[in-house]
């Protein structure tokens, strides 16, 4: 779904082609998205009158396609950044994709958002260090130790984004 909300938020700043949407996520995330996974999407939220799909005529070559958010498409865009369930927030790339777009929510929205990564983070620390205490493999104990210093420096990051989420409104 990170995909989804990523094409919905550069859309919302203005019409965009295929080519021109792609370009504008890698720049903002540093991922690079596929044609099979952009133009699918991009064809769901057509047939769910999220997005509208003009051609735009160009000389000497076919007509490209511009895809413009509806109001449909604004309102989806922003229960799919709320709709945040613990599930959803185990994965960091659907919660990267929330906290670009946290100027979009309110103030306690982006506290919720916050809150459930955090707890996501704090059951994925507490089952992989109880991994690590009775790991007898010093190498994956290493390995085990290293995954959750990193889930540790993400838990202070986001106690970080807390304070920000609430003091910005």
């Amino acid at each position: 779904m990170w995909i989804e909300v990523l094409l919905l938020a550069k859309l919302s700043g203005g019409p965009l082609h295929g080519y021109e949407l792609r370009k504008e996520i890698e720049r903002s995330t540093g991922r690079t998205l596929s044609n099979n996974s952009l133009y699918p999407a991009l064809r769901r939220f057509v047939d769910a009158a999220a997005v509208t799909r003009s051609a735009q005529e160009q000389e000497a070559k076919p007509p490209r396609h511009v895809y413009t958010i509806t109001d449909v498409g604004r309102e989806l865009l922003h229960d799919m950044l709320v709709d945040f369930s613990d599930e959803v927030a185990r994965n960091e790339a659907e919660f990267l994709a929330r906290v670009s777009n946290f100027s979009r929510l309110t103030a306690a929205e982006r506290t919720a958002v916050v809150d459930t990564r955090d707890r996501a983070l704090a059951a994925e620390l507490d089952r992989l260090g109880a991994l690590a205490r009775t790991q007898d493999d010093p190498w994956s104990r290493a390995v085990l130790e290293q995954v959750c210093a990193r889930l540790t420096a993400e838990r202070e990051w986001v106690a970080r984004l807390r304070e920000l989420a609430a003091d910005t409104e």
